[in-house]
C-alpha cells in the first residue's frame, strides 16, 4: 500500500510540474468544439438547452479563463483568452443566443456573459470582441414577452458594475458615436479596427491586456489583431449636441426591467442604474447627462407612478404616510407593513421610486445630479404637480396638497431640494409687496389656501408649510420671512435717526392707558376686576426697568408670555404634566436642529441699523405672516386641529436663530411703527379679546378644566357650550408656553 501512495504522489507531482497551457487550451478547444458539434450532430431541435451538455461545457470553458488568469505569471494574455477573442466565441454565443437554439439558449449564454464579466480581472470591455457582443446582447434584453428577466437584470448589472473598472468605454457600451471632428482625426481607431477584427492572425502576435486599472494603448501597435482593437485614446464622450441613441440600449433596458412584476429583477435593475450613474469622473457624468435619454426615462417613471396614485386617497393616510426607502419595498414582510389602506402600493411605489431618483442625485456627480434634478423640476412638478395645485377642486387640492408634503418630506438631495424650493417659492430675493399675487402664482396660492374656507385645505396646506421649513435650505426662511424683515421697517424712527428699539421708562404707563381706552380692554370686568389686566403688564414693567438700556434680556420674553394668559384662562396647574417645563426639552432639541441648520447660512449675531421706509409707504410682514397673523387673531373661534397647526408653525419660524426673526416673533418690547403689528401684539388683542367673552360664560374656568381634561384623554369626551372658544383658550395658553420655551433654550449659558 505505501509503495501505491508514492507512486500515486510522484505521479501527481509529475502532473502538476508539466506545463498546463496546453492541457488548458486544447480543454478549451474541445469544450467549444463540443458545443458547435451539437449543432451539426442535433436532430432534435425541440430539446431544451439545460438538458443538454452545452451549460456544463460553458461552465468547464469558463473555469478554465479563470484559471488560466489566477495562474499567469505574467500581464501576458493567456492561449485560451486569445482563442476565445481571436475566434470570436461571444460573438457566436451571443447569435445562438438570439436564435433561441437550442430553446432557452438565451439564458445559458446571458448567464455565461454575466460570470466571464464578473470573474475575469484584467480589463475587457475595451477589447472590440467583446464590447460588441456586449452591444448586441444589451439589444436582446428588456424585450416584450421575455422569459429571461432575471438573466437579463443580472447581466446589465454586471455590466454596469465593470464600467467602473473601464468607464472610457462607456460611449461605446451605450453605442453613443463621437461627433465629426472626432471621427475624421480618428481614421485607426475602433471604425478601422472592425475591420481588421474579420482577420484571423497567428495567436503568437497577439498582444496581451492592458493591466488592471491601466488605460488602453494610445494607438494599435503594428501586427496587432483586430480582435484587441481598442479605441484610438480613451473614449472622447459625444458632443451635447448629438441625438440619444436607440430605445433599445442599457439605459431603455434597465429602465424597463425596473417594471417587472418580479422583485428580484426589479432590484438589480436599480442597482444596474445606480452603479452607472456613480461612475468616476466628470466627463462620464456629462456623457449620461447630455447624450443619453437617462433624465429623461427617470422622469417619466415617477410621472408614470405619480398618475398611478389614486385621487381617491384619504389626505390623513397621506400625511401620516411613513418616509419611503426605495430599497425598503424589496424586503421581506415589507409589503404588510404599508399596505394599511386601499391605494397605499400605488403610493408606495410612487414614494420609493421618488426616494430613489433622490438617492440617484445625492450619489451622481454634480452635473448628472444638476441635469436630472431639472428635468423633474420641468417634466414633472411644471408639468404635473402644478396644474393639480392650482385646481379649483377642493378634494383634488386636498389630495395634491397631501401629496406634495409627502414629496417634500422625501427628497434631501441639495440639487433636487434647491430645485423643489425654486418651484415652490420662486427666485424672488426683494420684499414683498402688499396685495402682489403675480410674481410667483404657486407660491401665492399656496399661502392663500393657508386661509382657505374650507379648514382641510387650511391644515393641509399648513402642514406642507412646515415640512418645508424642516428642510436645510436658506433659501426658504428667507423668501418666507426674512426678506420683509431684512431691513427692519417694523422699527419705529426715532427723532435724529438713531435706533430705540425700546420705549423709555414712562412707555408703559402710558401704554397701560391706552390699553383701558382700547375697546378690546374696556368694560370688560365689573369695577375693580380688572387685576388679571394689570398682573399682564405689572411684571413686564418691572424687569423694563432693570434690564439694561436698549437690549431685552431673554428672560424678560420668558415671563412675559408666561403671564400673557389671564389666571382665570390658565388650565396647566390644574392637570399634571401640563407645566411650562414639558416645552423646554422639545424647544431645545428645535433649537439645535435650526441652529446646525443656519451655521452655514452666515446669519448676524445682532439685528443690523433700521432703514427707513420709502415716504408713502408702511411695514409689510409678508403674505405668510400677514396669514398667520390673521389666522391667530381668530384663535378663539377656529377649529383646535387648525390652531394647532397655525401655533406649530409659527413656532417652528419663531425658533430659526436670526435676529431679526427673534425680534420681531419673540421680543414684546420693540417699538413697533405705525401700521405695523408683531406676534406679541397680535396676541395682546385676542387676550382682550378674550377677556370680554369670559364675562358672559358661566363657570368658565371649570369647563375649560373640563375640555382640557378631555383633549388629555382623561375625562369622557361630552359635548358643551363654547366647546371651540375653550379650546381655542387652551391651545392660547399653549402657544404662549411654547413660546416662553423657546425664548428661554436662545438664553445664554450664563444666564440659565
Amino acid at each position: 500500500m505505501d509503495m501505491f501512495n508514492k507512486l500515486t504522489t510522484l505521479f501527481q507531482q509529475a502532473l502538476e510540474t508539466r506545463e498546463p497551457s496546453v492541457n488548458l487550451l486544447e480543454s478549451f478547444v474541445d469544450h467549444w468544439k463540443g458545443i458547435t458539434n451539437y449543432y451539426i450532430e442535433t436532430t432534435d431541435e425541440t430539446t431544451p438547452a439545460k438538458q443538454t451538455d452545452i451549460p456544463w461545457r460553458l461552465k468547464q470553458m469558463l473555469d478554465i479563463l479563470v484559471y488560466e488568469e489566477e495562474h499567469q505569471e505574467s500581464e501576458e494574455t493567456g492561449p485560451c483568452m486569445e482563442y476565445l477573442l481571436q475566434h470570436k466565441l461571444l460573438e457566436t454565443l451571443c447569435t445562438l443566443g438570439k436564435a433561441q437554439y437550442p430553446p432557452g439558449m438565451s439564458q445559458q449564454v446571458l448567464a455565461f456573459f454575466s460570470k466571464f464579466l464578473a470573474q475575469i480581472q484584467q480589463p475587457v470591455l475595451h477589447i472590440i470582441n467583446v464590447y460588441r457582443p456586449v452591444q448586441k446582447l444589451i439589444r436582446l434584453c428588456a424585450l416584450p414577452g421575455s422569459q429571461t428577466e432575471k438573466e437579463e437584470a443580472q447581466f446589465l448589472f454586471v455590466v454596469c458594475s465593470r464600467l467602473k473598472q473601464d468607464p472610457y468605454v462607456l460611449n461605446y457600451i451605450l453605442e453613443i458615436k463621437r461627433d465629426e471632428p472626432i471621427k475624421k482625426k480618428s481614421s485607426t481607431s475602433a471604425d478601422g479596427a472592425h475591420q481588421q477584427s474579420h482577420e484571423a492572425p497567428s495567436t503568437a502576435n497577439m498582444p496581451h491586456s492592458p493591466p488592471h486599472g491601466s488605460a488602453a494603448p494610445d494607438t494599435l501597435r503594428s501586427g496587432e489583431s483586430g480582435a484587441y482593437a481598442t479605441p484610438q485614446q480613451p473614449p472622447h464622450l459625444a458632443s451635447p449636441s448629438r441625438a440619444p441613441p436607440a430605445s433599445n440600449d442599457l439605459i431603455h433596458a434597465l429602465i424597463h426591467l425596473t417594471k417587472s412584476q418580479k422583485s428580484r429583477v426589479v432590484l438589480k435593475a436599480h442597482e444596474g442604474l445606480l452603479a452607472l450613474v456613480t461612475l468616476p469622473k466628470e466627463e462620464t457624468a456629462e456623457c449620461l447627462a447630455e447624450s443619453t435619454a437617462l433624465c429623461q426615462l427617470l422622469v417619466g417613471r415617477l410621472c408614470e407612478l405619480y398618475s398611478m396614485v389614486p385621487s381617491s386617497l384619504d389626505p390623513a393616510d397621506i400625511h401620516s404616510f411613513p418616509h419611503t426607502h426605495w430599497r425598503a419595498q424589496f424586503s421581506q414582510g415589507c409589503s404588510e407593513k404599508t399596505m394599511t389602506f386601499s391605494g397605499s402600493e400605488h403610493l408606495a411605489s410612487f414614494l420609493g421610486w421618488l426616494d430613489y431618483c433622490d438617492n440617484l442625485a445625492k450619489e451622481a456627480q454634480k452635473v448628472l445630479a444638476v441635469k436630472l434634478a431639472k428635468a423633474i423640476h420641468q417634466q414633472w412638478l411644471l408639468a404635473v404637480v402644478q396644474p393639480q395645485l392650482l385646481q379649483m377642486s377642493e378634494a383634488g387640492i386636498l389630495v395634491s396638497t397631501a401629496l406634495l408634503s409627502c414629496i417634500i418630506r422625501q427628497i434631501s438631495a441639495p440639487t433636487l431640494m434647491e430645485e423643489l424650493v425654486f418651484f415652490l417659492l420662486g427666485r424672488q430675493m426683494q420684499g414683498e409687496v402688499r396685495m402682489d399675487t403675480d410674481t410667483h402664482t404657486l407660491r401665492c396660492q399656496l399661502i392663500e389656501h393657508c386661509d382657505h374656507i374650507s379648514d382641510e385645505i387650511s391644515i393641509s396646506t399648513l402642514r406642507l408649510f412646515e415640512e418645508l421649513l424642516q428642510k436645510p435650505h436658506e433659501h426658504i426662511v428667507f423668501n418666507l420671512a426674512l426678506r420683509n424683515l431684512e431691513h427692519r421697517g417694523y422699527i419705529a424712527p426715532t427723532p435724529g435717526g438713531a435706533e430705540d428699539r425700546h420705549a423709555p421708562d414712562t412707555e408703559p404707563l402710558e401704554e397701560t392707558e391706552e390699553l383701558e381706552e382700547d375697546p378690546f380692554f374696556t368694560d370688560m370686568y365689573p369695577e375693580g376686576e380688572f387685576n388679571s389686566a394689570e398682573q399682564l403688564l405689572s411684571l413686564p414693567q418691572r424687569q423694563v426697568e432693570q434690564r439694561p438700556s436698549g437690549q431685552t434680556q431673554v428672560a424678560d420674553i420668558v415671563n412675559s408670555f408666561l403671564c400673557l394668559v389671564p389666571q382665570e384662562a390658565k388650565t396647566s396647574h390644574h392637570v399634571q404634566g401640563a407645566g411650562y417645563d414639558t416645552y423646554v426639552h422639545d424647544a431645545h432639541e428645535l433649537y439645535k436642529e435650526c441652529t446646525a441648520f443656519s451655521l452655514e447660512w452666515g446669519w448676524p449675531d445682532s439685528p443690523k441699523p433700521p432703514e427707513p421706509l420709502p415716504v408713502g409707504s408702511d411695514f409689510y410682514e409678508g403674505h405668510l405672516l400677514k396669514v398667520l397673523f390673521d389666522r391667530i387673531a381668530r384663535i378663539l373661534e377656529q377649529p383646535y386641529e387648525l390652531n394647532l397647526q397655525v401655533t406649530s408653525l409659527l413656532s417652528r419660524l419663531a425658533v430659526f436663530p436670526h435676529p431679526h426673526l427673534h425680534e420681531y416673533l419673540l421680543d414684546p418690547y420693540i417699538n413697533l411703527a405705525p401700521g405695523s403689528r408683531s406676534l406679541f401684539s397680535v396676541l395682546i388683542r385676542v387676550i382682550g379679546d378674550l377677556m370680554q367673552r369670559i364675562q358672559h360664560i358661566p363657570n368658565f374656568t371649570e369647563k375649560l378644566v373640563h375640555v382640557r381634561k378631555q383633549l388629555m384623554a382623561l375625562e369622557p369626551e361630552t359635548v358643551m357650550d363654547h366647546m371651540t372658544l375653550l379650546k381655542g383658550v387652551i391651545v392660547l395658553e399653549e402657544f404662549c408656553k411654547e413660546l416662553a420655551a423657546i425664548a428661554f433654550v436662545k438664553l445664554p449659558p450664563e444666564e440659565h
